[in-house]
C-alpha cells in the first residue's frame, strides 16, 4: 500500500468517481480478516454498514490491526484510517493525530454522513486498544 501521503496527493488531483474507485481499490487491498473474527465483539458500533476491528500484537509490542466491512467505499475508508496506525506501538498511536492525518480527504464532505458516521467510533476502538496495550 501507498503512504498515506502519497495517497492523499493522488486523491486532490482526483474527482468524484475516481476517489470512490480509489477507497474500493484501497479496501480491496487490505489484508483478509478471517470470518470467524467477525463477530459481536469486534464489531465497531454506530457504522451504518458492518465494521469489524480485530487487534493483534506483534512480539516487538506493536500493534497490528485486523479490519473489515461489508460496505466496499466504507473498507477503503478503514484502510485509511489503517494506515495511520498500522504496526505502531500504542504509545505512538495514542500520539497521532488521526483526524489530522485524514483531513487531506476530506471525507465528511466527499461523502454521505451515513459512509463517514463510524469512522470516529472506528478510531475511539484503535485508541481505547492502544491505551489498553501500553
Amino acid at each position: 500500500m501507498s503512504s498515506l501521503t502519497d495517497l492523499a496527493d493522488e486523491y486532490a488531483f482526483l474527482e468524484g468517481d475516481d476517489r470512490y474507485r480509489l477507497l474500493i481499490d484501497l479496501g480491496r487491498a487490505l489484508e483478509p480478516m478471517p470470518d470467524a473474527l467477525k463477530t459481536e465483539a469486534t464489531l465497531v458500533r454506530g457504522c451504518s454498514a458492518s465494521v469489524w476491528v480485530y487487534p493483534t500484537r506483534g512480539e516487538d509490542g506493536t500493534l497490528h490491526f485486523l479490519a473489515d466491512s461489508n460496505a466496499a467505499i466504507t473498507k477503503g475508508i478503514i484502510a485509511l484510517v489503517l494506515l495511520t496506525v498500522q504496526d505502531q506501538a500504542p504509545r505512538a498511536i495514542l500520539a497521532t493525530d488521526i483526524e489530522a492525518a485524514l483531513a487531506p480527504f476530506d471525507l465528511k464532505n466527499q461523502l454521505s454522513s451515513n459512509r463517514t458516521q463510524g469512522i470516529p467510533n472506528m478510531i475511539a476502538l484503535i485508541r481505547e486498544t492502544a491505551a489498553r496495550q501500553s
